[in-house]
């Protein structure tokens, strides 16, 4: 019987200065950030390794939830979400002010509406993408529990799904949510969607 492998990736909470975009500024969890994720992973600890984004709003909830259940725990450069440019920092309502059809057009086709210095779709699906298959490699037969962001999440189940690029931004992740992946010999890599308590 092959060995299966279970990857699941939680979404940090709230950063300092709610929504934004906010990509590679390394804006701190809230008080309502870190309730977040000790109730994401409240009652569950199924996991055996932790691997997560450098940024902070990832890394010090998976630092202490590491020390908190005796977890060994690395850091991947490669998971901090994808630099914004000139939308760094900025909300939407801040961008349509100067331009009310910035957010639609951007949603809309991702590949040619970039922000100004904005990381390049492609480079930013191949480093996540590298840095998921390194894991799963080297954790085979594991359980895992990856803390990321949103677009790195969304990027990793598009290219599962043999999505095209651009529908990494059509699909929704929550913060502090939970999705899990499930990798197997007989089977192709599966999304599983059951309630957090099944999880």
């Amino acid at each position: 019987m092959s060995q299966t492998t279970l990857i699941d990736l939680l979404r940090h909470g709230e950063p300092v200065g709610g929504r934004r975009y906010r990509g590679q500024r390394d804006d701190p969890l809230s008080e309502k950030g870190w309730e977040q994720m000790w109730r994401a992973v409240s009652g569950q600890t199924p996991w055996q390794h932790i691997i997560s984004s450098p940024l902070s709003r990832c890394r010090a909830f998976a630092e202490a939830f590491a020390e908190q259940q005796a977890l060994p725990i690395a850091v991947d450069v490669r998971l901090q979400e994808i630099g914004f440019g000139d939308w760094e920092g900025k909300s939407a309502a801040e961008l349509k002010q100067q331009d009310p059809e910035i957010i639609s057009r951007y949603y809309h086709d991702p590949l040619h509406n970039r922000p100004a210095g904005a990381e390049p779709l492609a480079s930013f699906l191949s480093r996540i993408r590298a840095a998921y298959d390194e894991a799963t490699s080297r954790h085979a037969g594991q359980h895992l529990l990856i803390v990321a962001h949103a677009g790195v999440i969304r990027g990793l189940i598009a290219g599962i799904l043999k999505a095209p690029p651009e529908a990494t931004f059509w699909i929704n992740v929550d913060s502090a949510h939970l999705s899990r992946i499930r990798l197997s010999g007989e089977r192709p890599p599966t999304l599983m969607f059951h309630g957090r308590d099944r999880l």
